[in-house]
């Protein structure tokens, strides 16, 4: 899915009582914790740890800047993990905070920074199946501009 980033984006309520702030490396264990908690009932996998963490922060699109953590007084309760490459790599909400707008929040952060980085649009995938997801995105204003089968 794509979304435009010619379009004006709306401002951003932030859930009460949330803080924002940037992937670290010793935040790596809680991040990596949240992601398989996303990802229990299907929609993708992460592997274990130390290939995460050693996969995510060598990456050539890696920037630390560009990984949004959303936290509570509990803790870590959402990432947006985005690319140089204006991508969306992964948006995880735990499940304590769905249904207050974290994750619209979260995009919409995403979107002014790649604004502000001048791209002209910001891209993810989705599966099909993932229809909670997929509202989501189209209510951010993102669209459909290619399906692709997903490897067996």
């Amino acid at each position: 899915m794509r979304r435009d980033l010619a379009e004006a984006v709306p401002a951003i309520t932030w859930p009460q009582g949330i803080v924002l702030c940037e992937y670290r490396p010793d935040l790596a264990e809680a991040v990596h914790r949240l992601m398989e908690q996303g990802y229990l009932h299907g929609g993708g996998r992460v592997p274990a740890l130390d290939t995460w963490q050693r996969r995510f922060e060598t990456d050539p699109e890696y920037d630390p800047s560009l990984c949004f953590i959303a936290l509570d007084d509990e803790g870590i309760v959402g990432v947006c993990q985005c690319w140089t490459s204006a991508y969306i790599k992964n948006l995880v909400v735990h499940p304590r905070a769905q249904g207050r707008g974290l994750g619209q929040a979260l995009l919409l952060h995403a979107f002014n920074i790649f604004q502000c980085r001048r791209e002209g649009f910001v891209d993810l995938k989705v599966l099909e199946d993932n229809l909670r997801a997929q509202r989501l995105y189209e209510h951010v204003g993102m669209y459909v501009v290619r399906r692709e089968p997903v490897p067996a």
